[in-house]
């Protein structure tokens, strides 16, 4: 989300955490297209900042979208940001823009968008997405259609856990960075981010950790099959954690 800052012609939006991670991700000079725009305060701001000449806000809600509308209107920004009520990008032409962003919704929902139209969203020079769940699913789906991950980032806001990736597609015999024993464990946390050493990625697997070790406790307890068949799917996640800690280092401290 984001809120207006003053109330006269000067006047700037500043963007939540997860929003302004989006909006850093964006190359500049390049047009957008926010698929689930919500309130549009991405697009005001990409436009607002000159990072973006023009932007096109889309939603499937009717609500939302007028809020967006509202918005813009009060930025005087009309003129660069066009509205469109659409079902992902249904009603998008392609070569509309060069930058995709898809954020805010669950990964499945993120996948039937993209798999609707794959030829406009392969036309595109950079795709930005940040799944609310199913992060693996997505990373994979991504690596499976062409597309290389070149820049991951989170962010801790308001108490919740963000993470987000932009993609490219891949020419054809270039490398897609897949590394073999090694990709199951970037599509569980993301390979910049692990690569990386990201301090906000370590915070959520030592809070991650210290969460299934006492779920792993309590199952251990349980003693009934059903608490064993999930006790041993919790012990893998342990493992997958423990793997990706490595990346940190050997002396990974718990982070409150």
């Amino acid at each position: 989300m984001g809120r207006r800052k003053g109330n006269g012609p000067g006047d700037r939006v500043c963007l939540s955490g997860r929003l302004q991670m989006l909006a850093d991700m964006v190359t500049g000079g390049n047009r957008l297209v926010d698929v689930g725009c919500d309130h549009g305060f991405l697009s005001i701001w990409l436009v607002s900042e000159g990072v973006c000449p023009k932007a096109l806000a889309m939603d499937v809600r009717q609500g939302p979208l007028a809020s967006a509308r509202g918005h813009i209107e009060s930025f005087g920004l009309e003129d660069y940001i066009e509205t469109r009520l659409s079902d992902g990008l249904e009603k998008y032409c392609a070569g509309e823009a060069d930058t995709l962003v898809c954020a805010g919704m669950g990964g499945r929902l993120t996948e039937r968008i993209l798999s609707a139209d794959m030829e406009k969203v392969a036309a595109m020079k950079e795709i930005i997405l940040q799944p609310q769940s199913e992060l693996p699913d997505v990373r994979r789906f991504l690596r499976e259609n062409g597309f290389a991950v070149i820049q991951e980032n989170a962010v801790l806001d308001a108490g919740k856990y963000y993470f987000a990736m932009k993609a490219v597609p891949v020419r054809k015999g270039e490398p897609n960075g897949e590394a073999a024993g090694r990709q199951q464990l970037y599509d569980l946390y993301g390979e910049k981010l692990l690569m990386g050493r990201h301090p906000v990625l370590r915070q959520y697997l030592c809070q991650r950790r210290r969460c299934v070790g006492k779920l792993e406790e309590s199952l251990r307890s349980a003693g009934s099959q059903k608490a064993e068949t999930r006790l041993q799917e919790v012990q893998d996640e342990l493992r997958q954690i423990e793997a990706a800690l490595d990346f940190f280092g050997r002396a990974v401290t718990e982070v409150t």
